[in-house]
């Protein structure tokens, strides 16, 4: 069994910016710079011959790339709290356009849809009980910031767990037309 999600890569400089912006908020898992990147779709676990037909559903894909914007802190709540801060990516019709047809590979290879909306974010932390004044002024101080990349690609990763920070590794890439 293997772990799966797709996602976009982010460039290195981003991920060194995005990196600038952790800090300062007790009670915060930091996600490492080199785990940072934006989900389109997670799949979860299935068994290698399903990973084989998600796959071949991907590389049949042929989009274009496009400019994606990226800015705006947010958070996750759920009736216990807190338990996500994000920095947003802007919807554009490109963006959400592969997203659609990426969940569509997934579901036609024999994966259950996704069955909620897609929210495009980048997670920057997990949060456990953070104190909300200091999130709030997290938020606040960063909250205009704003950065941009091309999407070129988007990748299938895989997703390895232990007890420590998740171990994301590129299985594949697929390349968007220029």
């Amino acid at each position: 069994m293997i772990r799966l999600f797709v996602g976009l890569a982010l460039p290195d400089s981003l991920k060194r910016t995005l990196a600038v912006l952790s800090g300062g908020l007790p009670n915060a898992r930091w996600v490492p710079p080199e785990n940072l990147h934006l989900t389109l779709r997670f799949i979860g676990e299935v068994d290698e011959t399903l990973a084989d037909d998600i796959d071949e559903n991907l590389r049949s894909l042929h989009e274009t790339a496009f400019p994606l914007e990226i800015g705006g802190l947010g958070t996750f709540e759920s009736g216990r709290g807190v338990f996500h801060l994000w920095v947003g990516a802007k919807r554009s019709p490109a963006l959400t356009h592969l997203q659609g047809k990426i969940e569509r590979a997934v579901v036609r290879a024999g994966c259950a849809p996704q069955g909620r909306r897609f929210q495009p974010h980048i997670t920057l932390a997990r949060l456990k009980d953070p104190p909300l004044g200091r999130l709030k002024d997290v938020i606040a101080g960063h909250n205009l910031f704003q950065a941009a990349m091309t999407v070129s690609r988007f990748t299938l990763f895989s997703s390895h767990l232990g007890r420590g920070t998740p171990i994301y590794r590129a299985e594949c890439d697929y390349p968007l037309m220029e």
